[in-house]
């Protein structure tokens, strides 16, 4: 069930977005949830951002509102079309997230939202590498995702999300401390926020 539910969500843009919309309703709309990360930052219209793994540009059209230089990197074909569509005044590469192909130090601020839960482990910490490789110093690494709650009444709501629509890496994730790893590979990691009966975590890290 999982694998087909997961699969149809994928392929019809309209089920995505209708489950995109309804988990996005614990942190007050997907409007609030595709901001979350961008929180407390200051940017400008020339601040280089990479939107990393930007499915359809759902962050991205709120990036690009605010910066005349943002780059959405996906290694789905399909989505980059759809995010084209959807918010064309980005650019768009297609590449996988753990080898992009840019140069050293070439961000200020690298953001990515719900998609770390699809990296098995030795990808996670490529990826990490990575965006800490494409980082200006000083530059900002902010991202969403799954957390294990610390509320036990969000925890049926998650296991049956996870269990319709993710795959063991989602689960894994649960036992994952990003910010140790973010700080392991160097970088400096701001307070991290909880939000849903702590079921979402946000992070900001600087290089």
């Amino acid at each position: 069930m999982a694998t087909i539910l997961r699969d149809w969500s994928y392929r019809y843009q309209w089920l995505y977005d209708g489950i995109s919309r309804l988990a996005a309703l614990s942190v007050g709309g997907e409007a609030r949830f595709r901001q979350l990360a961008l929180q407390g930052l200051t940017i400008h219209s020339d601040t280089q951002i990479l939107d990393l793994c930007c499915g359809s540009g759902q962050t991205t059209q709120f990036l690009a509102k605010t910066s005349q230089n943002v780059i959405g990197l996906d290694a789905s074909p399909k989505s980059l079309q759809r995010a084209r569509q959807n918010v064309p005044e980005a650019s768009y590469v297609e590449a996988f997230a753990q080898e992009m192909p840019f140069a050293d130090n070439l961000f200020d601020l690298v953001h990515i939202s719900v998609a770390l839960h699809e990296m098995q482990p030795q990808q996670l910490q490529k990826i990490i590498n990575e965006v800490y490789r494409v980082l200006k110093t000083g530059g900002v690494f902010t991202l969403v995702d799954f957390h294990a709650p610390t509320n036990p009444i969000f925890w049926p709501g998650v296991s049956i999300f996870l269990l319709l629509f993710e795959t063991e890496t989602a689960w894994e994730l649960l036992k994952t401390d990003l910010a140790e790893l973010l700080t392991k590979t160097g970088f400096e990691v701001g307070k991290r926020t909880l939000y849903a009966g702590g079921s979402l975590q946000v992070i900001q890290a600087k290089k």
